[in-house]
């Protein structure tokens, strides 16, 4: 893991494991991270993608974008088409 990953799994983690139960152990959180976001693998193969993934969406609405892309999105269609040829910025 890369250490801007890490430092990024570490300050999400902070504030849902202060919520969540801190006195649970960090295996106890993961696995719960798991759980919530339906990942049914063994805890070894949890990776931070999906860690951090979950950690950012998991208070998001069912539609809401996803943050990375969230800076790219557009919500009409021929404003996005524009942008994307470079008419309107």
């Amino acid at each position: 893991m890369k250490c801007h990953r890490l430092n990024e799994v570490l300050e999400l983690l902070q504030p849902y494991w202060s919520k969540k139960d801190p006195e649970m152990s960090l295996m106890q959180i993961l696995q719960s991270i798991a759980d919530e976001a339906g990942f049914d693998k063994p805890l070894a193969e949890l990776s931070d993608e999906v860690i951090i993934y979950q950690l950012k969406m998991r208070d998001a609405g069912k539609f809401d974008p996803i943050p990375g892309i969230k800076k790219d999105y557009e919500e009409d269609f021929k404003t996005a088409l524009l942008k994307a040829r470079g008419i309107i910025k």
